[in-house]
Formats: C-alpha cells, sequence, structure tokens
C-alpha cells in the first residue's frame, strides 16, 4: 500500500503538468505572464479555433433558462460566454468546450481586480402593435383630448404619492400636447388596503375629479351598487399580465413599458420618440 501511494502521486502530476511541458523547453529563458496579457488571449483564441457553438445550439443547451442572444469565446480560456434573457432581464454565464459543465459568474481578473462579465441590465419592455392594440381603453378615466390620435395608458394607485406626482404633470402634458388623450386604469395595490374601494367609486362615477379628489386626500364615499367589482378586477389582471407590479405605470403608443413619475418634459420627449 505504501509504494502504490508514490506512485499514484506522481501519475497526478504528470497528468497535471502534461501541457506545461510542452512549453517548458521554449520558455526557459521567459517570464511568467499574467492572466490577460496578450500571448495569454492569443493562446486562448488558437485554442478556441477548433471548438464551436453556435446561438441555435446554445439555445437547445440552454432550454428553459432563457432565451439565447448571443455567444462568443470567453477571456477565459476553455470557456464560452453565452449572453441570455428572461422577460426583460439580460445576463451573461458561461459554458465550457465540453458543453457540459455551466458557470453562472461572474468570473474575476485578479490582476485587474476587475469583473470580466458583463453586468445583468434591465432591458425596457415593449409590447407589439398588436398587443398594444388589444389593450381595452374601457374602465379609464380619460384626460386631455378624448379623440386625440396619441394615446397614453396610465395605470394608477389612489393612494400612491408616485402617482399623484404623475398626475400633475399629466395636466401638463396634455397643455404641451393638444392631440394626446391619457386613459387612467385603476390599479390599487395591496400594500394600500382602503385603495380598491376607492378605485371602485372613482370608476363607478368615471370622475376625474373624485381622483384628484382621492390624491388630496379627502375622504371618499363607501362603494355603493353602481361601484362594480369587475372593471377593477380585470384592469388588476391586465396589469399582472403586463408584468406590472407597481405604479404609476405607464404604456407609450409604441408600446414602451415605463414606470415610475416622470416631469411633463421627459414624457414630452418620449412620446415623440
Amino acid at each position: 500500500m505504501k509504494r502504490i501511494l508514490p506512485v499514484v502521486a506522481i501519475a497526478i502530476l504528470l497528468s497535471a503538468g502534461a501541457d506545461d511541458a510542452v512549453s517548458a523547453s521554449s520558455a526557459k529563458k521567459t517570464k511568467w505572464k499574467a492572466p490577460g496579457s496578450s500571448s495569454d488571449r492569443a493562446m486562448i483564441h488558437k485554442c478556441a479555433s477548433c471548438h464551436s457553438l453556435s446561438t441555435e445550439e446554445a439555445g437547445t443547451i440552454f432550454k428553459g433558462l432563457g432565451e439565447v442572444k448571443a455567444v462568443k469565446i470567453s477571456p477565459v480560456k476553455g470557456l464560452y460566454e453565452v449572453t441570455m434573457q428572461q422577460g426583460n432581464r439580460q445576463a451573461v454565464a458561461y459554458l465550457d468546450f465540453s458543453k457540459k459543465l455551466l458557470v453562472p459568474g461572474p468570473i474575476f481578473d485578479t490582476v485587474t481586480k476587475s469583473s470580466l462579465t458583463p453586468p445583468p441590465v434591465e432591458l425596457p419592455k415593449i409590447l407589439s402593435k398588436e398587443a398594444l392594440d388589444a389593450i381595452p381603453l374601457t374602465n379609464s378615466i380619460v384626460m386631455g383630448n378624448t379623440s386625440g390620435k396619441k394615446r397614453l395608458i396610465v395605470f394608477t394607485d389612489p393612494d400612491c404619492t408616485f402617482c399623484e406626482r404623475l398626475h400633475g404633470e399629466l395636466k401638463k402634458l396634455v397643455v404641451l400636447e393638444p392631440d394626446l388623450a391619457i386613459y387612467i386604469k385603476m390599479f390599487p395595490l395591496k400594500m394600500h388596503p382602503e385603495a380598491y374601494s376607492k378605485s371602485r367609486v372613482i370608476l363607478g362615477a368615471n370622475s376625474l375629479e373624485l381622483l384628484e379628489k382621492a390624491f388630496s386626500g379627502e375622504k371618499m364615499p363607501e362603494p355603493g351598487d353602481k361601484d362594480l367589482k369587475t372593471p377593477v378586477d380585470e384592469t388588476i389582471k391586465l396589469a399582472e399580465s403586463l408584468g406590472i407590479d407597481g405604479t404609476p405605470a405607464l404604456l407609450l403608443p409604441g408600446g414602451l413599458l415605463i414606470s415610475g413619475a416622470r416631469d411633463a418634459a421627459s414624457l414630452q420627449k418620449l412620446l415623440k420618440d
């Protein structure tokens, strides 16, 4: 048993040092270069010349994990860099040349003390024209030009302070954009327990004035028989289907979905873009 162990150890060392032995004889008089040097990168790409991975093949390998958008050789030897997208979130993962091992990253360079992996990004969500046209304009309170050719859809909560701030800017926007119709949809958040009842009352009366009273903190009447739940429930389902989980949220005429309050000038620029 004592004789076997040294033999095994030598075999492991020989195996681990096989690649180094090839270059050792030609590198006796050269200095060691840190990973990330030009010669090191040249070696990576030389090694990569006999390996390939198409976006289609990567899509099959990563099926169920996200949509593969791009594939390239990683700065790290023996890895592919795969850009993936899931919903509107895009990130990079790594796949080894055997196409069996997934490395989620990030990967850091110890020399530069920086990440070699691009950070995840949130991509803007843009609805197709068909999806945008399918959004019902009913169950909305209309601001601006009711027959305007430009349409802006806003999801708002009567107890949301950011929605109140946006509402003031929307009033300025309809003056700047006389051909704009703004469709306000009541989307009460669960974190505001009284917002659901207020939304029912506002929609039941189809009243912009009541919405502004709610924003100002005035006491609202209790829902009556004409203040139905269905219109509010349908808007909640619609918002959830679009991935909206907060207010305010805005759908621009081109299908771009944005969140958060913006000033009138910024909104006007977005409408033009």
